[in-house]
């Protein structure tokens, strides 16, 4: 008897000892939308969006402005000049759909593939900052349901936003060059 309740101290003292994973968890999309590269990203692009609508904006009336004037000139107009006049002004339409349709692409594709870029580098962040901190397993809270509950206390979200925000911070002012810090101290930040 004495020598089980020896084997089961053993047993005991062997598997307290044993290393435990270090595991935890983040919410992916927490992480990724605080990432101050992603929000600058997004700010630069919803300029270039602003811009291309005004652009647009602007050569849409341009060409309403031509289509009333042939409208007011076409009745001094023969039948043949006046359909030749309406076919020219519909290829120019469509050609003009076909532009803008085509730049928006072009900038939807550019925003994919640095939002594609911002998912790589806070991956490769997560893993780094797995191993650096001795973690085993760190899971992704999402909705696909990789994780459906953890703990609060498991839960690193917190802690790897800011680690990975003050990583790019720091990458981008010791990239930062004198003109771009002028830009930002002359204009004023406002929040709407």
């Amino acid at each position: 008897m004495k020598k089980i309740i020896g084997a089961l101290v053993v047993l005991a003292l062997l598997s307290s000892c044993q290393e435990q994973d270090k595991v935890a968890f983040i919410d992916n999309s927490k992480v990724i939308n605080d990432f101050q590269m992603k929000i600058d990203i997004e700010e630069r692009f919803k300029l270039k969006d602003e811009a291309f609508k005004k652009k647009t904006d602007s050569i849409g009336q341009a060409f309403q402005i031509e289509a009333q004037a042939f409208q007011m000139a076409a009745a001094k107009m023969s039948k043949s000049a006046q359909q030749k006049k309406y076919q020219e002004l519909g290829q120019k339409q469509q050609v003009l759909q076909q532009q803008f349709q085509y730049e928006q692409q072009i900038m939807q594709q550019e925003f994919n593939t640095e939002i594609d870029s911002v998912i790589s580098k806070v991956n490769k962040f997560i893993e780094d900052y797995g191993k650096k901190n001795g973690y085993t397993f760190i899971f992704g809270k999402n909705q696909a349901g990789s994780v459906m509950y953890g703990i609060d206390s498991k839960d690193i979200t917190e802690s790897v936003t800011k680690a990975l925000n003050s990583e790019f911070t720091s990458k981008s002012e010791e990239k930062a060059v004198e003109p771009t810090e002028e830009k930002s101290e002359a204009k004023p930040e406002t929040k709407e």
